[in-house]
């Protein structure tokens, strides 16, 4: 049954309008997009003509898609932020979703669904909803900014509560599963993987990073803009080392450390990664979880949490107490010299009252 108020304006593109009389009587067309955005929009329309609402009358020009202020906001992202790379893989997601809706048709319940059925399907933790909800915010106050838009509607979307505890590592026995899958199915990824479980670098980090940076002679990698402005340099052990002696084989030593066989650059891991994980069997980890067992690693090695913390480049200690946890060795030693402290000596001698008033302590096994 044909909808009213809704049509294709080339039959078979898929780009849906909806057609109505504002309240004065005025005919009005919008490009909306889908058949089910076309249908939403149009009721809202038909609700504002009821409700008597002077419609903008921008609506006479040509409704402005969201692949138009997507477009708008990675070039702001390249120019003025250090997460380019993960925007741009963000806003793949996004365009999937809403390339080409008109992009006031889009509403936060629509957003806000959106987000949750990844959450439940593909497993995406709440800090991930929460970039993409994010970046389509910034996108939002761009294009409304540069006069495109009128509403943001991701400003009301809710935000996922975050466990920012949570610490999800490796176990010897998942590396070894892992270590298999990818030997067997991406065994030109290996340098990529050791690289990054053995110095803890963000991947956005870790991806960006050219031979310029690298002294193989002092063993130092050097960081030009870290996370939070700071130039930082990031020590080499044995592992990353022959990682970057495989690397060097494909690149010369020159221009962006990792690159495929083919001596392509790399932009990231997701196109092997993802794959070699499930084929692993291994729940809920994601590359950044190789940082995240960097770090563990290192406390439940008994390196002690300051060096950790500049090891991670972590602004304050505080990110870095949080693995704390995993050196139980470290923290019951420390309580096990109480037990060992020697008593001070006894300077006063009794006194000749005849009420003793020491009292006398029970040992362990009367408290058991």
């Amino acid at each position: 049954m044909r909808q009213r108020g809704i049509f294709e304006k080339m039959p078979g593109s898929g780009v849906w309008w909806i057609r109505y009389a504002d309240s004065s009587g005025r005919i009005r067309r919008e490009k909306a997009g889908t058949k089910s955005a076309a249908i939403t929009l149009y009721r809202k329309r038909k609700t504002e003509v009821l409700q008597g609402r002077k419609l903008p009358e921008r609506l006479r020009q040509r409704a402005v898609t969201f692949g138009e202020i997507a477009h708008d906001a990675l070039v702001h992202s390249r120019n003025h932020k250090l997460s380019y790379r993960d925007d741009l893989s963000r806003m793949g997601r996004l365009l999937r979703w809403f390339q080409d809706r008109a992009a006031e048709s889009i509403t936060p319940e629509e957003i806000e669904q959106r987000l949750a059925e990844v959450v439940e399907e593909e497993g995406w933790t709440s800090a991930t909803a929460n970039r993409h909800k994010s970046l389509l915010s910034l996108t939002y106050k761009l294009a409304i900014r540069n006069k495109k838009v009128g509403t943001n509607p991701a400003r009301l979307v809710h935000t996922w509560k975050e466990d920012n505890a949570r610490i999800r590592w490796l176990s010897d026995e998942e590396e070894e599963r892992l270590r298999f899958v990818i030997a067997r199915s991406f065994p030109e990824h290996m340098p990529e993987f050791d690289f990054a479980l053995n110095t803890g670098l963000r991947r956005s980090k870790q991806f960006g990073l050219t031979w310029e940076c690298v002294n193989l002679e002092r063993r130092l990698a050097a960081i030009e803009r870290s996370k939070n402005g700071r130039l930082r340099h990031i020590p080499l052990n044995t592992v990353a080392l022959a990682a970057l002696g495989e690397l060097r084989r494909r690149a010369n030593g020159t221009g962006p450390v990792f690159r495929n066989l083919r001596g392509e650059p790399l932009a990231g891991s997701r196109h092997w990664f993802e794959p070699a994980v499930k084929e692993a069997h291994l729940e809920r980890f994601s590359w950044h979880c190789l940082r995240h067992t960097f770090a563990s690693r290192l406390v439940m090695a008994g390196v002690d949490l300051r060096t950790v913390q500049e090891l991670m480049g972590h602004q304050n200690i505080a990110m870095t107490v949080r693995y704390a946890h995993l050196a139980p060795a470290h923290e019951l030693a420390a309580v096990e010299r109480l037990v060992h402290r020697e008593r001070a000596p006894q300077t006063a001698s009794p006194t000749d009252t005849k009420t003793d008033t020491r009292v006398e302590l029970p040992t362990a096994a009367a408290l058991v």
